[in-house]
Protein backbone atom coordinates (compact mmCIF):
# COMPACT_ATOMS: atom_id res chain seq x y z
CA UNK A 1 0.00 0.00 0.00
CA UNK A 2 1.40 3.43 -0.95
CA UNK A 3 1.10 6.54 1.20
CA UNK A 4 2.66 9.97 0.80
CA UNK A 5 5.23 10.92 -1.83
CA UNK A 6 8.77 12.22 -1.36
CA UNK A 7 10.39 14.40 -4.02
CA UNK A 8 14.03 13.62 -4.82
CA UNK A 9 16.65 15.76 -6.55
CA UNK A 10 19.21 13.37 -8.07
CA UNK A 11 22.49 14.66 -9.51
CA UNK A 12 25.63 13.30 -11.18
CA UNK A 13 28.64 13.94 -13.42
CA UNK A 14 28.32 17.63 -14.36
CA UNK A 15 27.75 20.84 -12.45
CA UNK A 16 24.55 22.60 -13.47
CA UNK A 17 24.61 26.42 -13.23
CA UNK A 18 20.92 26.49 -12.29
CA UNK A 19 21.70 24.33 -9.25
CA UNK A 20 24.99 25.95 -8.24
CA UNK A 21 23.42 29.36 -7.85
CA UNK A 22 21.41 31.42 -5.34
CA UNK A 23 18.25 30.47 -7.25
CA UNK A 24 18.43 26.82 -6.16
CA UNK A 25 16.21 27.34 -3.14
CA UNK A 26 13.32 28.77 -5.13
CA UNK A 27 13.67 26.24 -7.95
CA UNK A 28 13.82 23.20 -5.67
CA UNK A 29 12.10 24.41 -2.49
CA UNK A 30 9.91 21.31 -2.24
CA UNK A 31 12.72 18.72 -2.44
CA UNK A 32 12.69 16.19 0.40
CA UNK A 33 16.20 14.74 -0.08
CA UNK A 34 19.11 14.51 -2.53
CA UNK A 35 20.78 11.56 -4.26
CA UNK A 36 24.31 12.09 -5.61
CA UNK A 37 25.41 9.40 -8.09
CA UNK A 38 29.03 10.54 -8.22
CA UNK A 39 31.69 12.34 -10.26
CA UNK A 40 30.75 15.69 -8.75
CA UNK A 41 33.02 17.91 -6.66
CA UNK A 42 32.29 17.45 -2.99
CA UNK A 43 31.90 21.22 -2.53
CA UNK A 44 29.14 21.19 -5.17
CA UNK A 45 27.17 18.50 -3.33
CA UNK A 46 27.72 20.33 -0.06
CA UNK A 47 26.33 23.51 -1.60
CA UNK A 48 23.15 21.68 -2.61
CA UNK A 49 22.50 20.09 0.76
CA UNK A 50 23.30 23.33 2.60
CA UNK A 51 21.08 25.44 0.35
CA UNK A 52 18.13 23.03 0.51
CA UNK A 53 18.77 21.92 4.11
CA UNK A 54 17.80 18.30 3.45
CA UNK A 55 19.62 14.96 3.66
CA UNK A 56 22.06 13.95 0.94
CA UNK A 57 22.88 10.31 0.11
CA UNK A 58 25.84 9.69 -2.18
CA UNK A 59 28.14 7.22 -3.89
CA UNK A 60 31.48 8.15 -5.43
CA UNK A 61 32.28 7.91 -9.13
CA UNK A 62 35.52 7.04 -10.89
CA UNK A 63 36.39 10.75 -11.18
CA UNK A 64 35.66 11.48 -7.52
CA UNK A 65 38.71 12.44 -5.50
CA UNK A 66 40.15 10.66 -2.51
CA UNK A 67 40.92 14.08 -1.03
CA UNK A 68 39.57 17.36 -2.37
CA UNK A 69 41.07 20.76 -1.60
CA UNK A 70 38.58 23.55 -2.16
CA UNK A 71 37.06 26.60 -0.51
CA UNK A 72 36.25 25.68 3.05
CA UNK A 73 39.15 23.27 3.47
CA UNK A 74 40.05 19.68 2.72
CA UNK A 75 37.41 16.98 2.48
CA UNK A 76 37.14 13.32 1.44
CA UNK A 77 33.34 13.36 1.00
CA UNK A 78 30.53 15.91 0.95
CA UNK A 79 30.30 17.13 4.53
CA UNK A 80 26.98 16.25 6.05
CA UNK A 81 26.20 13.61 3.40
CA UNK A 82 25.56 9.90 3.98
CA UNK A 83 27.82 7.47 2.11
CA UNK A 84 25.68 4.65 0.66
CA UNK A 85 28.55 2.48 -0.64
CA UNK A 86 27.93 -1.11 0.56
CA UNK A 87 25.34 0.15 3.03
CA UNK A 88 21.58 -0.13 3.49
CA UNK A 89 19.90 2.87 5.14
CA UNK A 90 16.35 4.01 5.85
CA UNK A 91 14.98 7.53 5.49
CA UNK A 92 11.39 8.68 6.00
CA UNK A 93 10.03 5.21 5.29
CA UNK A 94 12.21 4.52 2.23
CA UNK A 95 14.99 1.92 2.13
CA UNK A 96 18.15 2.87 0.21
CA UNK A 97 21.30 0.94 -0.73
CA UNK A 98 24.27 1.80 -2.91
CA UNK A 99 27.52 0.77 -4.61
CA UNK A 100 30.15 3.25 -5.84
CA UNK A 101 32.47 3.28 -8.85
CA UNK A 102 32.72 1.78 -12.31
CA UNK A 103 34.69 -0.97 -14.07
CA UNK A 104 38.46 -0.72 -13.67
CA UNK A 105 40.06 0.64 -16.83
CA UNK A 106 43.20 2.32 -15.44
CA UNK A 107 44.97 2.92 -12.16
CA UNK A 108 42.82 5.11 -9.98
CA UNK A 109 40.33 5.12 -7.12
CA UNK A 110 36.75 3.87 -7.11
CA UNK A 111 37.22 1.36 -9.96
CA UNK A 112 36.50 -2.34 -9.62
CA UNK A 113 36.24 -5.46 -11.75
CA UNK A 114 33.00 -7.36 -12.30
CA UNK A 115 33.90 -9.90 -9.61
CA UNK A 116 34.42 -7.20 -6.99
CA UNK A 117 31.03 -5.70 -7.86
CA UNK A 118 29.43 -9.11 -7.30
CA UNK A 119 31.05 -9.26 -3.85
CA UNK A 120 29.68 -5.82 -2.98
CA UNK A 121 26.19 -6.88 -4.04
CA UNK A 122 26.36 -10.10 -2.03
CA UNK A 123 27.49 -8.06 0.98
CA UNK A 124 24.18 -6.16 0.92
CA UNK A 125 22.06 -9.31 1.03
CA UNK A 126 21.85 -9.92 4.83
CA UNK A 127 20.40 -6.44 5.39
CA UNK A 128 18.04 -6.83 2.44
CA UNK A 129 16.73 -10.16 3.71
CA UNK A 130 16.15 -8.57 7.12
CA UNK A 131 14.17 -5.79 5.41
CA UNK A 132 12.04 -8.34 3.59
CA UNK A 133 11.12 -9.99 6.86
CA UNK A 134 10.52 -6.78 8.81
CA UNK A 135 9.10 -4.43 6.14
CA UNK A 136 7.79 -6.81 3.49
CA UNK A 137 10.26 -5.64 0.80
CA UNK A 138 14.00 -5.68 0.21
CA UNK A 139 14.54 -2.01 -0.65
CA UNK A 140 13.04 0.93 -2.52
CA UNK A 141 16.00 2.78 -4.05
CA UNK A 142 19.31 1.45 -5.39
CA UNK A 143 22.00 4.09 -5.99
CA UNK A 144 25.11 3.43 -8.10
CA UNK A 145 27.54 5.37 -10.24
CA UNK A 146 27.72 2.88 -13.12
CA UNK A 147 24.61 1.55 -14.88
CA UNK A 148 23.45 -2.07 -15.04
CA UNK A 149 24.78 -4.27 -17.82
CA UNK A 150 23.16 -3.51 -21.20
CA UNK A 151 20.94 -0.75 -19.80
CA UNK A 152 22.05 2.79 -20.68
CA UNK A 153 25.66 1.57 -20.91
CA UNK A 154 28.19 1.70 -23.75
CA UNK A 155 30.56 -0.81 -25.36
CA UNK A 156 33.91 0.68 -24.27
CA UNK A 157 35.32 -0.78 -21.05
CA UNK A 158 35.03 2.35 -18.86
CA UNK A 159 31.33 2.68 -19.65
CA UNK A 160 30.24 -0.95 -19.71
CA UNK A 161 27.43 -1.73 -17.31
CA UNK A 162 27.76 -3.92 -14.23
CA UNK A 163 26.42 -7.46 -14.53
CA UNK A 164 25.84 -7.73 -10.79
CA UNK A 165 23.63 -4.62 -10.86
CA UNK A 166 21.38 -6.09 -13.53
CA UNK A 167 21.02 -9.31 -11.52
CA UNK A 168 20.38 -7.26 -8.37
CA UNK A 169 17.55 -5.29 -10.00
CA UNK A 170 16.03 -8.46 -11.45
CA UNK A 171 16.06 -10.33 -8.12
CA UNK A 172 15.40 -7.64 -5.50
CA UNK A 173 13.26 -5.37 -7.69
CA UNK A 174 13.82 -1.99 -6.08
CA UNK A 175 11.25 0.52 -7.22
CA UNK A 176 14.01 2.81 -8.52
CA UNK A 177 17.66 2.51 -9.53
CA UNK A 178 19.48 5.83 -9.94
CA UNK A 179 22.86 5.90 -11.69
CA UNK A 180 25.21 8.34 -13.41
CA UNK A 181 28.46 7.79 -15.37
CA UNK A 182 26.87 7.79 -18.85
CA UNK A 183 27.01 11.28 -20.29
CA UNK A 184 24.07 12.40 -22.40
CA UNK A 185 24.88 14.60 -25.39
CA UNK A 186 22.15 13.85 -27.93
CA UNK A 187 18.43 14.68 -27.68
CA UNK A 188 16.34 11.55 -27.56
CA UNK A 189 18.93 9.47 -25.70
CA UNK A 190 17.19 6.93 -23.48
CA UNK A 191 17.68 7.87 -19.82
CA UNK A 192 14.81 5.95 -18.20
CA UNK A 193 14.13 2.24 -18.62
CA UNK A 194 12.17 -0.51 -16.89
CA UNK A 195 13.63 -3.85 -15.81
CA UNK A 196 10.75 -5.80 -14.36
CA UNK A 197 9.31 -3.54 -11.69
CA UNK A 198 12.45 -1.41 -11.39
CA UNK A 199 12.62 2.02 -13.01
CA UNK A 200 16.25 2.71 -13.94
CA UNK A 201 17.14 6.40 -14.25
CA UNK A 202 20.32 7.92 -15.67
CA UNK A 203 20.49 11.11 -13.65
CA UNK A 204 23.23 12.81 -15.70
CA UNK A 205 23.10 16.48 -14.74
CA UNK A 206 19.99 16.31 -12.58
CA UNK A 207 16.51 14.82 -12.37
CA UNK A 208 13.55 15.47 -10.09
CA UNK A 209 11.56 12.36 -9.19
CA UNK A 210 8.53 11.90 -6.93
CA UNK A 211 8.56 8.55 -5.17
CA UNK A 212 5.59 7.04 -3.30
CA UNK A 213 6.45 5.84 0.20
CA UNK A 214 5.08 2.35 1.02
CA UNK A 215 3.05 2.23 4.21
Amino acid sequence: MLGRELKILSVSDIQVPLIYSPGIKQKFEDIDFIIDCGDLPYYYSEYILTALNVNLYFVRGNHSKIVEDATGGTRSAPRGGFDLHRRVLRYEGLILAGVEGCLRYRNGPFQYDQQEMWLYIFGLMPALLFNKIKYGRFLDIFVTHAPPYEIHDQEDLPHQGIKAFRWFDSVFQPAYHFHGHIHVYRPGTTTESMLGKTKIINTYGYKVTSIPVPE
